[in-house]
């Protein structure tokens, strides 16, 4: 810009917000967990800004998801109120997870004669209970209305390789996953080996009529933080401000003693398999959160992960947090212990002025907008 003197002046700088992520962890039945804590805190926030019910997915540019964690995504994404969502897990959930995996031997035979169908009826009801709240919507359609980028991991089985459901707002997005349905891709991601069956998707294309398999995209990126930092990379320009807000599906205190003489665990002590796909979630919590804070750190813009909540687990709710866990008790622990843990993050932000973190949690409500009418209560 050029001054009066004809020197050259400096184009005022133009503060941009920050690019808004979000991540879900996956955890089976534990989403209820994930769906209630949101709940709650944009129930509290409404109430503090004196609007009506606010439109959490909205206040993010993206939203990344795994599992379980994708289904609360992409209702986040079309604006589903979460609400709906914690009725979905409690009315369908144990038809979905009809045969929970054994605990031991005594269950295997019976578990060999009944598992395949109760597996192909425990999907037919999670598609039905989806297609009722997701509709027809196509994860193109998310980015074309709503504006919101997603990118939803999963497992593509005839190659074994890491598969990421995305809407096209990469540059130059080869527009691959543009007419696949929510209700596809929530299948897809959340297709846990022994939990679920696997999940078929049919495409057509210039060559003709095809099909993939996909599996739970847990098994690779169950805590898909690596792959929102890396999508946010990619559509922000430099220097500006990248924020990711993390959420877990309360998971178990992680660890455990091993004593002498108990090293070799049969297939019953491993649950079937059961007890080692719990293992690799905490893992991947752990360890994924870990990486992408280090990368922030030499990202050449300020970049922050948050996860939340941060207390610990209590003891009481160790008995209710098996992923196929549908007992009603179940449900009503994990429902009052993500009512709880809200509580304890709006008196966090209470303190907002002392806390970094309390503070951008505190921006993020304060910027989701209201729903707008006719989308939900």
């Amino acid at each position: 810009m050029e001054g009066e003197d004809g020197s050259t002046v400096a184009e005022p700088s133009v503060a941009r917000r920050p690019y808004r992520v979000l991540s879900l962890d996956g955890g089976g039945m534990r989403g209820t967990y994930t769906a209630t804590y949101l709940a709650k805190l944009c129930e509290t926030y409404a109430t503090r800004r004196g609007t009506g019910p606010l439109d959490l997915g909205a206040a993010f540019d993206l939203i990344t998801g795994t599992s379980t964690g994708a289904i609360v995504a992409c209702a986040l994404a079309k604006g589903v109120p979460l609400g709906e969502l914690v009725e979905l897990y409690r009315k369908h959930g144990s038809q979905i997870f009809r045969r929970p995996v054994p605990s031991g031997l005594m269950g295997v035979p019976a578990d060999l004669l009944c598992r395949p169908s109760a597996l192909a009826s425990g999907a037919k009801v999670l598609r039905e209970a989806l297609e009722e709240r997701l509709g027809k919507m196509t994860i193109g359609q998310v980015w074309s209305e709503r504006g919101i980028a997603l990118s939803v991991p999963a497992v593509e089985i005839s190659q074994h390789r890491a598969w990421v459901f995305k809407t096209p707002h990469l540059p130059g997005s080869n527009h691959r996953d543009d007419d696949t349905s929510l209700v596809d891709v929530c299948m897809a991601t959340s297709a846990a080996p022994i939990f679920r069956s696997m999940s078929e998707m049919a495409y057509q294309d210039g060559a003709g009529k095809g099909r993939r398999v996909f599996v739970d995209g847990g098994l690779w990126a169950n805590n898909p933080v690596l792959v929102g930092l890396i999508d946010a990379l990619d559509m922000t320009e430099p220097g500006q401000e990248i924020q990711i807000f993390c959420l877990g599906t309360c998971p178990m205190p992680a660890g455990e003693r091993i004593p002498p003489g108990a090293l070799d665990r049969g297939l019953g002590e491993w649950k079937f398999g059961g007890k080692a796909a719990e293992l690799s979630i905490d893992a991947q919590q752990f360890a994924y959160d870990h990486m992408a804070m280090k990368i922030a750190k030499h990202v050449s813009r300020p970049c922050t992960i948050v996860r939340f909540p941060s207390q610990k687990v209590p003891a009481t709710l160790l008995p209710y947090l098996g992923l196929d866990d549908t007992r009603e008790e179940a449900m009503d622990a994990l429902v009052d212990q993500a009512r709880t843990d809200a509580d304890m993050t709006n008196s966090k932000c209470a303190y907002r002025s002392s806390d970094p973190e309390a503070e951008l949690i505190c921006q993020l409500f304060e910027a989701a907008p209201e729903r707008a009418p006719g989308t939900g209560a």
